[in-house]
C-alpha cells in the first residue's frame, strides 16, 4: 500500500505528516514508524502525525515520537499538522483540531506563521532550583547561565530518567536568560531521546516557569531555540496561567510518498 505525506517543520522540529482520513495507515507498526523518523534508511523526522476524522473538531491529530510509540501533544507538531489541513483544505485560516490533551483553537496569523491555543496550567511544582510543568506534555526546567556550554544530551538524560521521573520520563529544557523579553533554551525530548532543535511546549513551560519564578513581569516573550524563534503569550491570575498562544513557523519542506508491505 502507498501513502503519500508532506514533510513539516517548526523551528526545526520536523515532522512526517500523513493524511489517514481512510484510517489505512498501521499505526501499531512501531518499527515502520521509527523507520520512517530515522534520518539514515527512512524521511527522516523528530515524529510522524496522522489526521484523522473527529467528531467535535475539524479533525484529529495522533502524534507519535521517533521511537515508534504514541506520545502526548507536541506543540510545533500541532502548527505543522494545522497548516497540513489548510493545505488540504480541511480548514480555512481558522479552525479547532482534537490532539490527545483535547480541542485546540488554531489560525494561520500569516503566511507559514501559526498561532495555536494550549490548554491553561494550573499546577506548577517546584524542586529545588527547578520545575515541573505540564503544557500538554511534562517538562522539567533548569535555569543555567549558558545553554551553549550544556552537555543537553547527557545532561538532559540524567534527569529524564532520573527521580522523580525515571521510565515515565519528563522532557529537559535548560534556560537561559537574555533580558526580560527573550530566554534562550535547548530541550532533551523524550521519546526521541536526544536534542531537538525546538520545542513547542517546552517554548511554552519555559516561559511560563520564568514568569512564575519572577524572571520577568512580561507576558509575551520570545523564545529562542536551536532552530528558530517561538513566541509565547498568556494570561496570569492567582497562580493560573490562561489564554496561553504558541505562534512560530510551520512550513512545508517537500512532499513524497513511501510504500508499505
Amino acid at each position: 500500500m502507498e501513502f503519500n505525506f508532506d514533510k513539516y517543520q517548526g523551528a526545526g522540529n520536523d515532522f512526517v505528516v500523513v493524511d489517514d482520513r481512510d484510517q489505512k495507515f498501521p499505526q501499531d507498526n512501531v518499527t515502520l514508524i521509527k523507520r520512517l523518523c530515522d534520518r539514515h534508511i527512512g524521511i527522516g523526522a523528530d515524529g510522524l502525525i496522522l489526521v484523522r476524522h473527529a467528531e467535535e473538531a475539524d479533525f484529529k491529530m495522533l502524534y507519535f515520537n521517533a521511537d515508534g510509540h504514541p506520545s502526548s501533544l507536541c506543540g510545533n507538531g500541532g502548527r505543522c499538522v494545522f497548516a497540513f489541513a489548510r493545505r488540504l483544505n480541511i480548514v480555512k485560516d481558522e479552525g479547532v483540531f482534537e490532539a490527545i490533551d483535547g480541542l485546540h483553537h488554531a489560525a494561520m496569523v500569516k503566511e507559514n506563521i501559526v498561532c495555536l491555543n494550549m490548554n491553561d496550567v494550573a499546577q506548577i511544582n517546584k524542586n529545588g532550583s527547578a520545575l515541573f510543568l505540564d503544557t500538554g506534555s511534562p517538562h522539567h526546567l533548569e535555569l543555567v547561565d549558558d545553554v551553549s556550554k550544556i552537555n543537553v544530551k547527557e545532561q538532559g538524560a540524567q534527569i529524564r530518567y532520573g527521580a522523580p521521573y525515571f521510565d515515565s520520563g519528563a522532557n529537559v529544557n535548560f534556560i537561559q536568560k537574555i533580558n526580560s523579553a527573550i530566554f534562550k533554551i535547548r530541550t532533551y525530548e523524550r521519546g526521541v531521546e536526544g536534542e531537538t532543535l525546538a520545542c513547542g511546549t517546552g517554548a511554552v513551560a519555559s516561559a511560563i516557569g520564568v514568569h512564575y519564578l519572577g524572571l520577568t513581569e512580561d507576558t509575551s516573550i520570545l523564545i529562542e531555540a536551536e532552530g528558530g524563534d517561538l513566541s509565547v503569550e498568556f494570561n496570569q491570575n492567582l497562580g493560573n496561567y490562561s489564554d496561553i498562544k504558541l505562534i512560530g513557523p510551520a512550513e512545508l519542506v517537500f512532499s513524497g510518498n513511501f510504500k508499505v508491505a
